[in-house]
């Protein structure tokens, strides 16, 4: 299993932007993840759905308020 890392939103945000990491809810309630949604993100339901076509190697950053 990879490392977990702390990233910082500045240093994350261009990566999200750009396509190189996707930027996941941590919110397992869909009320929750609406009213902390930030721009770019999806939700863990949303996830679930497409991680079978997602590439290994691609970058899943989660956060939580």
């Amino acid at each position: 299993m990879a490392e977990i890392l702390r990233v910082s939103s500045e240093e994350i945000r261009p990566r999200v932007t750009a396509g190189k990491a996707l930027l996941v809810c941590a919110y397992d309630d869909e009320d929750t993840f609406r009213s902390m949604r930030l721009e770019g993100a999806i939700s863990l339901k949303d996830l679930d759905a497409m991680l079978s076509a997602l590439p290994r190697e691609k970058e899943i950053v989660f956060y939580c308020a």
